[in-house]
């Protein structure tokens, strides 16, 4: 007698608590409406991953030049900073270039020169060159760094050819400039006091569908 009493009250409280919800009456429009939800829910989580795909180059470029991340040079230039800065001569800097790719990267990529000196307050130009030696044609995307780290706030380039992609066709070469000078705020830093050799390197990896750039210092 207790076990059909729990029973039946157990059943009270269920269609109770259906019924507060506004589907005892009709389980099939209950059921339409959670699939509804449902689509609603998937459908959004994709929107939502398919919009951070398109923000994720834009993202990464902004986090890396806010805080020089991983040697990442700042972003940026004043132009008025630039026209009136003076070179200091008592500072010679030997930059080095080096270049990179992924393992999947078909494109062949090195640097025109291999370094040059500069002096901080002093624009320079650089070259790097890209090859598709492939039959197909090749998109690539670049991201770069700065050794030593502590040197990345105070190099800044005017122009460069970094996370934009870049279509190369079947046997396609293509020579890529990089300006950049380096702040003479750089002789300020106790860090860098000793520092007379940077090295700016690149790595260019293949932009396919989905994928990613990782982060400076994990590539």
């Amino acid at each position: 007698m207790n076990g059909v009493l729990r029973a039946c009250l157990l059943k009270y409280s269920c269609a109770n608590c259906i019924a507060r919800r506004g589907f005892s009456q009709n389980p099939s429009q209950w059921r339409r409406k959670q699939l509804r939800s449902t689509v609603y829910y998937v459908t959004a989580a994709g929107l939502v991953t398919v919009g951070l795909s398109y923000a994720a180059v834009p993202l990464y470029r902004m986090f890396c030049q806010a805080y020089s991340y991983g040697g990442t040079t700042a972003a940026g230039h004043d132009a008025e900073k630039v026209a009136s800065m003076r070179p200091l001569r008592t500072k010679p800097i030997t930059i080095k270039f080096n270049a990179d790719k992924s393992a999947s990267m078909r494109w062949n990529f090195k640097p025109q020169q291999t370094e040059i000196t500069v002096y901080p307050g002093e624009t320079a130009l650089a070259f790097y060159t890209a090859v598709n030696p492939s039959d197909v044609p090749v998109v690539g995307i670049s991201t770069y760094n700065v050794v030593p780290f502590e040197a990345g706030q105070y190099f800044n380039k005017i122009q460069c050819f970094c996370f934009e992609e870049q279509m190369l066709n079947p046997h396609e070469q293509v020579d890529m400039p990089v300006f950049f000078y380096i702040d003479p705020e750089i002789d300020e830093d106790p860090y860098l006091e000793f520092c007379d050799e940077i090295t700016l390197s690149y790595t260019f990896f293949e932009a396919k569908p989905g994928f990613t750039l990782p982060l400076p210092g994990r590539i």
